[in-house]
């Protein structure tokens, strides 16, 4: 699998391979990125940890949070113990998925006759360095008729790939979710909560948002998208962006992501 030569951002959820296990930690690679990342032995699993074997093995895949990332040291910290369920099933999901769209950059290799380093190299990484991942990319190409020629892709290259892409793929969507928790004891409180469920609302950009009802003062907000990290990536900006502006009203708000 090609490998993004950028850094990961803080809080992202990506795929790690155990490569060396010391007594107070973990090295591993970045699957998905040309770095390699530390797990501290605090950072595996709550509670007290005797022996660092009992959770790991060498050459393991694991789903990791990046809690730090120093680029001047090329220092990037994980953890372990802070990936939920919910976003360990999702990344791996995400990353399988991935593969599969590896797969159909080398049926376009085969078809261009060249080797699939080669078409990396003449299309793969323009691909990977613009979008993050092929799956992103291929997802644009069949929901918004993306033409990757955009990316400096010569013209025949960028026609095969298409061709497969569109045969091929089908859109994927993922969702998640977590609660709010929206209160007012202001004279108009009622019509300072209904702004702020019109304002979750009114940021529907390149997603689908849910909101339910739980009862007073819970709703559940649920976002829809393409895949699993544009989805969190939204879900954060959403549930900041929306706790500052009930304040800015005379209101209280908290979140909570579900697990």
């Amino acid at each position: 699998m090609y490998k993004n030569k950028e850094f990961p951002e803080e809080d992202e959820i990506i795929v790690c391979t155990v490569k060396k296990i010391l007594y107070d930690s973990i090295f591993v690679d970045l699957d998905q990125y040309m770095h390699d990342g530390l797990i501290h032995i605090s950072e595996i699993a709550p509670g007290r940890i005797r022996n660092i074997r009992d959770y790991v093995r060498d050459g393991k895949k694991i789903v990791c949070k990046v809690l730090r990332v120093d680029k001047n040291k090329n220092n990037i910290e994980l953890s372990l113990r802070r990936v939920s369920q919910a976003q360990r099933i999702n990344k791996n999901k995400e990353y399988k998925q991935e593969l599969k769209s590896e797969k159909l950059l080398d049926l376009a290799a085969k078809k261009l006759k060249i080797s699939l380093d080669d078409l990396y190299k003449k299309a793969g990484s323009q691909i990977v360095d613009s979008f993050g991942s092929l799956t992103d990319c291929f997802n644009r190409i069949v929901s918004d008729s993306y033409n990757i020629e955009k990316l400096g892709i010569e013209k025949k290259i960028a026609e095969s790939i298409t061709s497969i892409v569109k045969e091929k793929v089908k859109l994927q969507e993922v969702t998640i979710s977590g609660i709010f928790s929206l209160e007012s004891r202001a004279s108009n409180g009622i019509e300072i909560i209904k702004k702020t469920l019109s304002y979750i609302s009114s940021l529907a950009k390149n997603c689908k948002i849910k909101i339910t009802y739980l009862g007073a003062p819970k709703y559940k907000i649920s976002i829809t998208s393409n895949n699993y990290k544009t989805a969190e990536n939204i879900m954060k900006e959403i549930s900041e962006s929306t706790i500052k502006y009930i304040k800015k009203l005379n209101g209280e708000g908290s979140f909570t992501r579900n697990k």
